[in-house]
């Protein structure tokens, strides 16, 4: 028996880091996992795994996301997990990066979250886990102005939509991590004009010495979507390392 026996989990960004991570952690553990990805090359690479069926979404696109939801005919639990890191202070984001980080990093979540929501009303039931961030209103980062904003925001929709719906018999909940090591990360890092330094600066903040891996947070994920935190609602759950000490 596993612990998300049978339950239907939808995730976006399965296709690597945290997403993909959390996609398998799922069907290990017996759920019926939906993954989606605007990335169809990489998203394939989980189909070896049993209970995961994968399916090409962008996020930012309402029509999308409709019609996947007329396919879907119940849904347990929902992974909001797409999102971009930008680098820079607010005198380097233009307009621009700006409505780009809004848009993936928060507008995708209310377009998902208002389309799939009516379904777990109507079930009585439902689980909606959100990606944030440390960096957000819990602390201050620098060089992170435009993802702080979304991500601060994505705790507030999420503490609005618990609020809201909880009872209806609908969670919501985030996740918080610190410096996870991704390819979104070593990709960042190698776009910096030093790189090993800015790896040596990424070590530098971390209290417990490393970086999380993504199978860290994705352990997180399980239990925010199984009935061992079904108490919990709400609430931005930090995964850190110690950072925001």
């Amino acid at each position: 028996m596993g612990r998300l026996d049978g339950k239907v989990r939808l995730l976006s960004a399965a296709a690597q880091g945290i997403g993909k991570a959390t996609a398998i952690a799922f069907a290990k553990e017996g759920a019926k996992v939906i993954a989606t990805d605007i990335n169809k090359t990489k998203l394939q690479e989980l189909e070896k795994y049993p209970g995961i069926q994968i399916r090409v979404l962008d996020v930012t696109k309402r029509q999308q996301i409709e019609e996947l939801a007329e396919e879907i005919e119940r849904i347990d639990v929902l992974c909001n997990i797409a999102g971009f890191v930008h680098h820079g202070t607010i005198l380097d984001c233009e307009e621009r990066d700006w409505n780009f980080a809004m848009n993936l990093n928060v507008r995708s979540m209310y377009l998902m979250i208002k389309t799939f929501l009516p379904k777990m009303i109507k079930q009585k039931s439902g689980n909606i886990i959100n990606m944030s961030s440390v960096a957000s209103s819990i602390k201050g980062v620098v060089n992170r102005c435009v993802y702080s904003t979304s991500k601060a925001a994505v705790i507030g929709l999420t503490k609005s939509v618990a609020a809201d719906f909880i009872e209806q018999g609908i969670r919501c909940n985030c996740v918080c991590p610190g410096t996870v090591d991704t390819p979104s990360l070593q990709e960042r890092i190698k776009a910096q004009p030093n790189p090993d330094q800015a790896l040596k600066d990424f070590l530098a903040r971390q209290r417990i010495g490393r970086m999380a891996t993504a199978e860290e947070v994705a352990h997180l994920f399980v239990y925010l979507a199984s009935e061992e935190s079904a108490y919990m609602t709400g609430n931005e759950v930090v995964i850190d390392g110690g950072w925001s000490l």
